[in-house]
């Protein structure tokens, strides 16, 4: 693109020289020095502001992603609980259902409700 050597260089200093004068020349350097470390500071401020947020944003993202697996680790171990409850309950009815019924002792002993007694004196 555009580079500066040190030939043009000299050429813009000695033309600054001739068109500034000798006492205009010093106080214009001094300036544009004092403009370059300006913007030098402001630039290394923007960058220390930058890489500032961008370690926040890391660790958020990390306390994100730990929470996150906390919480798959947390739903996998009910999911899983959940999952052989249903399999024992599976196992159970399986099992009631295939046996044959057996009678109930204490319901084979009782005596059969015909209903209310119906004598009046």
């Amino acid at each position: 693109m555009f580079e500066v050597g040190f030939s043009e260089i000299v050429l813009i200093f000695g033309l600054a020289l001739v068109v500034l004068g000798p006492e205009k020349l010093p106080r214009l350097a001094a300036n544009i020095g004092r403009w370059v470390g300006r913007a030098r500071a402001m630039a290394r401020q923007f960058r220390d502001q930058l890489e500032t947020e961008a370690e926040s944003l890391k660790s958020t993202v990390n306390e994100t992603q730990t929470g996150l697996q906390s919480g798959i680790a947390d739903l996998e171990a009910s999911l899983s609980s959940v999952g052989r409850d249903l399999n024992e309950t599976s196992k159970q009815i399986d099992l009631e259902l295939t046996q044959p019924a057996q009678p109930d002792p204490a319901a084979a002993n009782a005596q059969p409700d015909n209903g209310p007694n119906e004598h009046r004196t």
